[in-house]
């Protein structure tokens, strides 16, 4: 006799906003890519100034160690991410996936809820996008739903802590 077969854990059926995707491609363009990009130009540029000769090996190796995984990270990651991206807000729990290469996906009851908060960094700002983070009474850590567009934001902090205090438990 075989075992009987794990159910599989569907996704979250609500996508974040589209314009997380502008949003990642900033963020990638401010902290890995832009910094890397400027890196390869100013090696290039002072190679082109002092050190022509090592120009024939070293433009190869920047475009290969620096240039290449800099466009890849910021033309990438965000449509990968936007594909994971997703949550759901049911009766008895709060579930986000998140991340792009190594993807995470929490489910949190609503009877642990402690805090819902709303978060909009300087650049979310300028896209209308907004954080929900969930804090829970566990050691794992806080659920965060990140991209949502300001008005959804606002709603779903009001619908999860109308829901949390709705629900016997901790959060009571």
């Amino acid at each position: 006799m075989s075992a009987p077969a794990t159910p599989l854990l569907r996704p979250p059926r609500n996508r974040v906003d589209p314009r997380a995707r502008r949003w990642w491609t900033v963020q990638a363009l401010l902290t890995v890519s832009g910094p890397a990009l400027l890196t390869a130009l100013a090696l290039a540029i002072c190679s082109v100034l002092f050190f022509p000769g090592a120009l024939p090996w070293l433009a190869p190796l920047l475009l290969v160690a620096l240039v290449l995984p800099a466009l890849g990270y910021a033309l990438v990651m965000p449509r990968w991410r936007y594909s994971v991206h997703a949550w759901e807000l049911g009766g008895r729990a709060v579930y986000a996936a998140s991340g792009w290469f190594r993807q995470t996906r929490r489910i949190a009851p609503l009877s642990r809820v402690q805090t819902v908060d709303t978060v909009r960094g300087p650049v979310q700002q300028r896209f209308g996008l907004a954080t929900v983070t969930v804090t829970t009474a566990s050691t794992a850590g806080d659920v965060k739903i990140a991209g949502l567009s300001d008005a959804d934001a606002e709603e779903l902090s009001r619908r999860i802590g109308e829901a949390a205090q709705a629900v016997p438990g901790d959060a009571a």
